[in-house]
């Protein structure tokens, strides 16, 4: 049984090192603060906002640097991802929430609705996040997300 474990844990961390390495521009083993959301998102996790905070403050140099360095990260992400900390949400429970924002029935929002929901509602979207969920949701052609097909290409396979 411990070496199933083991085979895991070196499993995981090769997926967390190739995360990492995307970013690490300069090959020094640091990446930019700013990049641990979008890696720890690419390795299947979904953080609120105040999660992924904390998990910085886990991460960063005891002087921040605005930087996070590859041997502080391993350990920290290795124990998320086998705690299967951050989850993402269950496939039939966004479809209910994007029903719910869809009292119409019509299989998808517009771009306008889409930015009020995200902005102005609960924890609201930074301009930056807004624009990079539009240009991965939104159909160039109807200006509209159809969210059961968004919905599919979020969930990760678990297996």
């Amino acid at each position: 049984m411990a070496d199933d474990r083991e085979g895991t844990v070196a499993e995981l961390q090769k997926k967390i090192k190739e995360a990492f390495e995307v970013f690490d521009r300069e090959s020094n083993n640091t990446v930019d603060v700013r990049e641990i959301g979008t890696i720890v998102r690419s390795l299947g996790c979904c953080p609120s906002e105040g999660e992924l905070h904390d998990l910085i403050a886990e991460v960063e140099e005891e002087e921040p640097t605005g930087y996070i360095r590859y041997e502080k990260f391993l350990p920290v992400m290795t124990k998320v991802l086998l705690e299967k900390r951050y989850r993402p949400i269950p496939e039939d429970v966004l479809l209910r929430a994007f029903e719910a924002l869809d009292p119409a029935k019509r299989g998808f929002l517009t771009k306008e609705e889409l930015i009020k929901y995200m902005t102005e509602e609960g924890e609201p979207f930074s301009q930056e996040e807004m624009e990079e969920m539009l240009a991965a949701t939104i159909d160039p052609e109807t200006n509209a997300i159809h969210y059961k097909d968004y919905i599919t290409t979020m969930m990760i396979d678990d297996s």
